[in-house]
């Protein structure tokens, strides 16, 4: 695939009705993509970008095109699942003030029937409404305004963590060898590599975040995990403020909701009061090479 041509940037920032207006230095450009450099060439990952504004659409349709995605682009919510259907796309990006059908009726659409991800971007930006998008299993919640510079970001850290993340395939060479770690608590199994849980030997069906947090939480049992190391690890940055760590908590909320019998009163995932969370219960941790 051959790069498309950059236009010369001006000073002024790129931003519509939404997007911010911050200005990008000379040298904050989105880098190449790998195979511009003379490595192999990666699959070219396709987003969905969802919003009602054209303007909108067209900036990050410029922007996320020159970092090296494929774009669909759909203006209310029917569009949208239509498109989502059609194209299958990697991530979705999703405004939520729709038309035909808002932002989180999309999302409910989309997560009863695959993990994609899903980024939220909303010009709603309180607490109530990030945790309505974030329940609804919305992996990220980006307030508009917003740098598209942040969104690019956003999405490489969500759609790099889903490569990590995702088990070894079975066209794998017969020399890797890979590591099954099989954790025993109460009456889950977690099967690292395969990334499955069980609970009294009925599968648990998990995002591929709520299983990265299961993982992050029960890597060390009775190891106190902050939540400001959480959200860098699963999410790719850093809090900004106090309510940036607010995903932590909804995630936690819902891993609490599929695994523990009492959600209200947790047994396996423990709060720590202003630090953030540890697991307990765990009777064994066994590791086996394939």
């Amino acid at each position: 695939m051959e790069s498309e041509p950059q236009p010369n940037r001006s000073p002024v920032a790129m931003g519509v009705n939404g997007c911010s207006g911050a200005q990008q230095p000379p040298g904050d450009d989105p880098p190449l993509e790998e195979e511009f450099q003379g490595a192999a060439p990666k699959p070219r990952k396709h987003l969905l970008v969802v919003d009602d504004e054209p303007a909108v659409r067209r900036i990050l349709e410029t922007r996320l095109r020159m970092a090296g995605y494929g774009v669909t682009l759909a203006g209310d919510g029917e569009e949208a699942l239509s498109q989502f259907y059609r194209e299958q796309p990697d991530l979705v990006v999703l405004d939520v003030m729709l038309p035909k059908l808002d932002g989180f009726g999309v999302c409910r659409q989309i997560r009863a029937e695959s993990p994609v991800p899903i980024i939220i971007v909303s010009a709603l930006d309180n607490t109530s409404e990030k945790v309505a998008g974030l329940e609804l299993g919305a992996d990220d919640y980006l307030p508009k305004p917003f740098a598209p510079r942040e969104l690019e970001m956003r999405i490489a850290a969500v759609l790099r963590r889903q490569e990590v993340t995702a088990p070894p395939q079975p066209s794998a060479q017969p020399e890797m060898r890979y590591q099954t770690g099989i954790i025993r608590a109460g009456h889950l199994v977690i099967d690292t590599n395969r990334r499955q849980v069980t609970c009294k030997g009925e599968r648990l069906g998990l995002t591929y975040t709520e299983f990265s947090l299961l993982e992050l939480l029960f890597r060390e049992p009775g190891t106190v995990v902050p939540r400001a190391t959480i959200l860098e690890e699963l999410w790719g940055y850093p809090p900004r403020k106090a309510t940036n760590l607010r995903v932590v908590d909804v995630y936690v909320a819902r891993l609490r909701n599929k695994l523990e019998p009492d959600p209200r009163n947790p047994e396996l995932i423990l709060t720590v009061r202003g630090t953030g969370y540890v697991s307990q219960g765990v009777t064994s941790v066994s590791h086996a090479n394939n």
